[in-house]
C-alpha cells in the first residue's frame, strides 16, 4: 500500500527547522546521476509567481508486454506502470528540493503535462502480447489512471510521442512478429495528438505518410514533438513549423532516440531498402553514417539558435548532458530519461526507478529538469529527488 502524503500546519520553529533538514536529506542525488552542469539562476527563478510556471512529468518506455523483478516478485509491465502512475498521482503533495531551480523548496502543487517519448509497447515478439493488448492497459493506467489537475484547475494533458518497438508493430520486423504487424498503439498517438477529421483507423494508417509530428506552445515556448529522431525528412517538417513562430521563441525538441541517433533504427540503404537485422526502416532517412547524419542535424541546429534543448528516451537512464555537434559548435541541453521497464540501471537496482519533472519559467526564459526517484523503499516509498539542471532559454546565455 502507498503511504499518501499528508499536509499538517506545524507551529514550532524546532519542528521546522527538523522537517528542512528531512526535506533536504531526501533530496540527495542517485550514485547513477550523471554529474549535472546547472545554470544558477538569480533568485528569481525560486520565487517565481505560480500563474506564470508551467509543469510536466516527463518518463519514457513504458514496454507494456514485457516482465521484470519488481518488489519481490516478477511482474508484468502493467503492475510497474500502475505503481509509477500511483507516485506521479502524488506529485502536488510532494515538496521541490531546495537545488535554486525553479520554486525551489515549494509545493508541487499541480502538473500541467504528461509527455510520453514513445515504446508504450513493446515489440510482439515470441510471447509478448499484441500492441492492441498494450494499448489497452496504457489507456487504463495512463489516460484513466493519472489524476493530476494544472493551475487551472483542468484536468492535466497527455504529449505522446512514439518509439521503435511502436513502429516495428505497425510495420512489421526482420523477425516474426505475432502478428505480423498491429498499428494499435501509431493509430491511437495520431489521432489522440493531431486530432485529424475524420480519424485514422488500422485499415487507413500509413506510417509512411501518417507521422505523428506535431507542436504545441506552452506559455510562449515552442514543443515540438518528432517521429523517433530529427531526420532530414523531420528536419523539412520542423523548418515548416518553425516558420509559424518567432526566431526568437524558445524551443524544446522531444523525440524517442538520442540526439546522436541510432543506426539501426535508419531505413536500409543497400538494394531495395528492404528491413534487415541491421537496418529496421522506422527513421524514413537512409542510413548514410553516423557522422553525416550528426553533421546535417548540427547545420539545422546552427541555424535554430532558439532551439535550446532536446529531450528522449530509448537508451534509458536518467541523464542531463550537452551535444555539441560533430564540430564542437553546438551548446544544446540534453535530457535522458529512465524507463520503468528497461532503465540500464534501473532494471537491476528499482530504487533508482525515476521518471523527471520539468518546471518552465517562460517569464524568465528558465527550465529547471529534476530526477524524481519513486520507488526507494518499495511500496512504502515517498517521492525523493535526484539531479537537477537549471538552463536558460535565452539565446543570450
Amino acid at each position: 500500500m502507498l503511504i499518501k502524503y499528508k499536509t499538517k500546519i506545524i507551529s514550532t520553529s524546532l519542528i521546522f527547522s527538523l522537517f528542512n533538514c528531512l526535506i533536504f536529506y531526501s533530496c540527495k542525488q542517485s550514485e547513477a546521476s550523471s554529474p549535472v552542469n546547472v545554470f544558477i539562476p538569480s533568485p528569481i527563478a525560486q520565487l517565481s509567481d505560480t500563474v506564470h510556471i508551467s509543469q510536466i512529468v516527463f518518463t519514457s518506455d513504458l514496454h507494456y508486454g514485457l516482465k521484470r523483478a519488481f518488489r519481490g516478485k516478477v511482474v508484468d509491465a502493467n503492475v510497474v506502470n500502475e505503481a509509477m502512475v500511483s507516485q506521479i498521482n502524488l506529485l502536488p503533495e510532494a515538496v521541490f528540493p531546495r537545488d535554486k531551480g525553479i520554486n525551489a523548496g515549494r509545493k508541487v502543487g499541480f502538473i500541467d503535462y504528461v509527455a510520453i517519448n514513445g515504446d508504450i509497447s513493446n515489440r510482439q515478439q515470441s510471447s509478448i502480447q499484441s500492441a492492441y493488448v498494450s494499448w489497452n492497459q496504457f489507456e487504463t493506467d495512463y489516460l484513466k489512471g493519472i489524476h493530476l489537475k494544472n493551475k487551472k484547475n483542468n484536468e492535466a494533458e497527455f504529449l505522446l510521442t512514439c518509439g521503435n518497438h511502436d513502429v516495428a508493430n505497425a510495420i512489421g520486423f526482420s523477425k516474426t512478429l505475432n502478428p505480423a504487424t498491429d498499428n494499435s498503439v501509431m493509430v491511437n498517438i495520431y489521432n489522440l495528438m493531431l486530432h485529424p477529421i475524420p480519424q485514422k483507423t488500422s485499415r487507413n494508417y500509413n506510417y509512411s505518410s501518417d507521422k505523428p509530428n506535431f507542436s504545441k506552445d506552452i506559455d510562449g515556448v515552442h514543443f515540438m514533438f518528432i517521429t523517433m529522431w530529427p531526420d532530414s525528412a523531420a528536419q523539412i517538417w520542423m523548418e515548416k513549423d518553425l516558420s509559424t513562430i518567432d526566431s526568437n521563441t524558445p524551443a524544446l525538441i522531444f523525440t524517442h532516440d538520442p540526439i546522436a541517433g541510432e543506426p539501426t533504427h535508419f531505413t536500409n540503404p543497400l538494394g531495395n531498402h528492404s528491413m534487415n537485422e541491421n537496418y529496421e526502416n522506422e527513421v524514413e532517412e537512409n542510413f548514410k553514417g553516423n557522422l553525416a547524419l550528426q553533421k546535417e542535424l548540427a547545420v539545422f541546429l546552427k541555424n535554430h539558435p532558439n532551439i535550446k534543448a532536446y529531450f528522449h528516451g530509448h537508451t534509458n537512464y536518467n541523464q542531463f548532458y550537452t551535444f555539441v555537434g560533430p564540430d564542437g559548435n553546438l551548446d544544446i541541453k540534453v535530457f535522458r530519461v529512465d524507463s520503468p521497464m528497461k532503465g540500464e540501471f534501473s532494471e537491476t537496482d528499482e530504487t533508482k526507478l525515476s521518471f523527471q519533472v520539468l518546471s518552465l519559467d517562460a517569464g524568465n526564459q528558465l527550465l529547471t529538469v529534476r530526477e524524481c526517484f519513486w520507488n526507494q523503499s518499495g511500496a512504502y516509498s515517498l517521492i525523493s529527488w535526484g539531479a537537477s539542471s537549471t538552463i536558460s532559454l535565452s539565446q543570450n546565455k
